[in-house]
């Protein structure tokens, strides 16, 4: 019926112009709709899709001034949608220190030492390390880089975001002292000997030095942008679900710009910080809001921090360190987030909000259970972002609740290296749990998190398929029984993550009458050998039936 339904209104798609402006043919296209899931071509007009069928069928609309496009027999998906990224960090960390591939203590003082004499007395940020490489494991401290930085502040986060190192220049600036008591969710480490800090912040700690750092400039802003985009174009994502609490409303207003412009490459779904559900509320602000290229309509919070830096928030203490269960957000334990997310939720906004650990989860579904019997029904979509740690209790409760799991799959094979280190053998058994999600009937979505992982839509669908560790421990894969299918991936990178952000009648599959946006890659992942994604790349992206990006 739908294709049928297609066909019927194709009249009234070419009445306004008789043929189509692209046409891409003879490829592998898998469309992600369940009533016309295979083809060889798509025709666009105006952006959108006209016709999907067999090259023969989709070649009668072409004409004069029609542009065809020949696939080569390669595969073609919908454009990818990152279902949570922190895109303008994203623009900044990619002209920033990176310290991803600081393979040792030394690597990391050298890369800051380089950086310090390049740019002396400017802040040093970015950062994205992972001590978890290092053949000692030990967190680096102050000291590693003060004698190459002794009027140079510094601030670099390791690439969960929930631990940062700062050195005694970015500490004096900050007022952190032996005397300063931890904020309320955070924490600042200290010396076991002295009671002095070691220079290495977690969660809200971090605010503190945050706050010394100088703002960007519109001209920032926009270099910013433009970089993410190009790397976004690169790996054929074409819709953001941007998690832009960091600059608030200027990150929106430079999406704009650049849609003014017509830089704009990719489409931007924008979320905001909770604090700010009040203003987006007057404004009349509800989900979705806004055009093709940009839109709001979310809120973005947190209750728990991160696994790599113990902060995530479990029933039981870690293996790694007895002495802590994770650590709360202060809004959690106040109340203050539970009033905030019940209020966002009746002026309609959409509640994104970060939960890691098994007793984050939990908790977050009992707050999610009790608004929903506060306030009126509406197509709320709650999601809980990364969902990492799941209690084997709490799977039906998403499906009960409607609540979407926003995950990202890297993660799995990232944080597989050392997670039995921190929480066992049992809790990893429903850790980064995509089989049992999609059993349960649990909506889920993916993206990148991106700058904690990298953006490739293909490494995270290779992530979730093989769970392969990035250490080549576990060929096999990590929990193997948690693994999904390609298609079961490649439905989460575009129809579900479009159903994530209201978008589903407009993207995530080829369909007759939505927007334009596909990816072409290089190398057929449905049906290579899985352990091969990895190795495939993107070969063209498009936006609006325009080739935005070309290998």
């Amino acid at each position: 019926m739908r294709t049928a339904a297609a066909l019927f209104l194709l009249p009234l798609l070419l009445s306004a112009q008789q043929y189509a402006d692209i046409i891409f043919t003879n490829g592998k296209v898998w469309t992600v709709d369940a009533a016309k899931p295979e083809a060889q071509a798509v025709a666009v007009i105006g952006g959108r899709i006209a016709a999907v069928g067999t090259s023969k069928e989709v070649a009668r609309y072409a004409g004069k001034g029609t542009v065809t496009v020949d696939l080569k027999g390669r595969r073609m998906l919908p454009g990818f949608i990152d279902n949570h990224t922190h895109f303008m960090s994203g623009g900044f960390q990619l002209q920033n220190v990176d310290l991803r591939s600081a393979a040792s203590e030394e690597a990391f003082a050298d890369i800051i030492r380089k950086r310090a004499e390049e740019r002396p007395g400017r802040w040093i940020t970015g950062g994205d390390w992972d001590h978890d490489l290092w053949k000692s494991g030990a967190l680096p401290t102050k000291e590693m880089v003060d004698r190459y930085t002794p009027s140079t502040p510094v601030m670099v986060n390791r690439y969960d975001g929930h631990m940062a190192l700062a050195n005694s220049v970015a500490l004096r600036l900050a007022g952190i002292t032996k005397e300063t008591p931890d904020p309320p969710g955070g924490t600042i480490v200290r010396d076991p000997k002295t009671g002095e800090p070691t220079g290495l912040l977690k969660d809200e700690a971090m605010s503190r030095v945050y706050a010394q750092i100088p703002a960007s400039s519109d001209e920032d802003l926009l270099a910013a942008a433009r970089l993410a985009l190009a790397e976004a174009r690169r790996n054929g994502v074409t819709s953001i679900q941007d998690m832009a609490y960091s600059n608030g409303e200027r990150d929106v207003t430079t999406y704009l710009e650049l849609d003014r412009r017509g830089e704009l490459t990719a489409r931007m779904n924008c979320t905001s910080y909770i604090t700010d559900w009040r203003h987006l509320a007057r404004s009349g602000v509800q989900a979705p809001f806004g055009g093709e290229m940009v839109r709001l309509g979310s809120v973005k919070a947190f209750v728990d921090g991160s696994l790599g830096s113990s902060t995530a928030l479990f029933f039981c203490p870690y293996d790694s360190d007895p002495s802590t269960r994770g650590l709360p957000m202060d809004v959690v334990t106040d109340g203050r987030l539970e009033r905030w997310l019940t209020s966002a939720d009746s002026a309609r906004l959409q509640l994104r909000v970060h939960a890691i650990g098994d007793s984050a989860n939990s908790l977050l579904l009992d707050m999610f259970e009790r608004i929903r019997g506060r306030n009126p029904a509406w197509d709320r979509r709650f999601r809980i972002e990364h969902a990492q740690h799941i209690h084997p209790k709490d799977f039906a409760r998403f499906r009960a609740l409607g609540v979407i799991a926003a995950v990202q799959p890297y993660h799995a094979i990232d944080d597989g290296r050392w997670a039995v280190k921190r929480i066992g053998d049992e809790r990893c058994r429903t850790t980064y749990p995509f089989r049992s999600f999609l059993d349960s009937g649990v909506v889920m979505t993916f993206g990148s998190d991106w700058t904690v992982a990298p953006l490739s839509p293909l490494l995270g669908i290779y992530a979730a398929v093989t769970r392969r560790t990035t250490d080549g421990a576990n060929p096999g894969g990590w929990y193997p029984e948690q693994r999904i299918s390609v298609k079961e991936a490649v439905r989460c990178y575009t129809l579900d993550a479009a159903y994530g952000a209201f978008e589903e009648k407009e993207k995530g599959s080829i369909t007759a009458g939505k927007l334009a946006d596909f990816v072409v890659l290089d190398r057929d992942i449905l049906s290579v050998d899985p352990n091969d994604i990895e190795k495939a790349s993107v070969a063209m992206t498009v936006l609006g039936g325009k080739i935005v990006y070309t290998k």
